[in-house]
């Protein structure tokens, strides 16, 4: 059976965001043995005398600058905690956290095209993306900007908010009544009822999505 891009996108998913935890691993609230905490204090795990075989070229046990790999360029001089322009072991396990490869949120485009079979659904839904991202850019200099961003991230806002009273307002008077909510509307109506007059309209809807957007914000690291 072929395997179309839509099939891949929770393949993506989960490379962004971590694979979930495998059979018998710790669940939230069950108790860890004192070696399993053990296992988990510290810095993430990482094959530091595997890094200096690979790439220890004139065989002094530690890393020159012309001898790290290139995603460890950038951080040499904080992982170079004694300034002697080499890295040490010791360095290299101190410094763990740096040496672990993130994914960039910008990588799904990368992971969408290896994954795919390169046939039209899958060229079609990667046009759709480079679509999108062609619109953002406003005035055409071939970059998105911090206000072209911004005035995206507004339309998608509007646009979830209009759909969910066209959804909900029954009797299209552009309000949503305690009767027609439904789900999280309903469930948080005095909430999102700001001026208390029973209803909710498309400005305070705007204004809490707007307040759970900047929350979000708020919690990032």
């Amino acid at each position: 059976m072929r395997r179309s891009c839509l099939g891949v996108l929770p393949l993506v998913v989960l490379v962004l965001v971590g694979l979930p935890a495998a059979p018998g691993a710790d669940q939230p609230g069950q108790k860890k043995s004192p070696a399993a905490e053990k296992k988990d204090a510290g810095p993430p795990r990482f094959d530091v005398d595997r890094l200096i075989k690979d790439y220890d070229a004139n065989g002094d046990g530690a890393l020159q600058r012309n001898e790290v790999p290139a995603y460890l360029r950038d951080h040499f001089d904080k992982l170079d905690l004694n300034k002697d322009g080499k890295l040490s072991r010791e360095e290299l396990q101190k410094g763990a956290q740096l040496l672990q490869p993130r994914r960039r949120p910008s990588d799904v485009v990368f992971i969408l095209i290896e994954t795919s079979e390169g046939d039209n659904e899958c060229c079609s839904e990667i046009q759709r993306a480079y679509d999108i991202l062609r619109k953002l850019d406003k005035n055409g200099d071939g970059k998105i900007d911090a206000e072209e961003l911004k005035a995206a991230r507004q339309h998608l806002l509007e646009e979830r908010v209009d759909n969910i009273i066209k959804e909900l307002d029954a009797d299209k008077d552009g309000r949503i009544s305690p009767k027609e909510a439904r789900g999280p509307v309903r469930r948080h109506f005095d909430r999102l009822d700001a001026n208390k007059d029973g209803f909710i309209d498309r400005n305070e809807l705007l204004r809490a999505a707007a307040e759970r957007a900047e929350t979000k914000k708020e919690r990032k690291p």
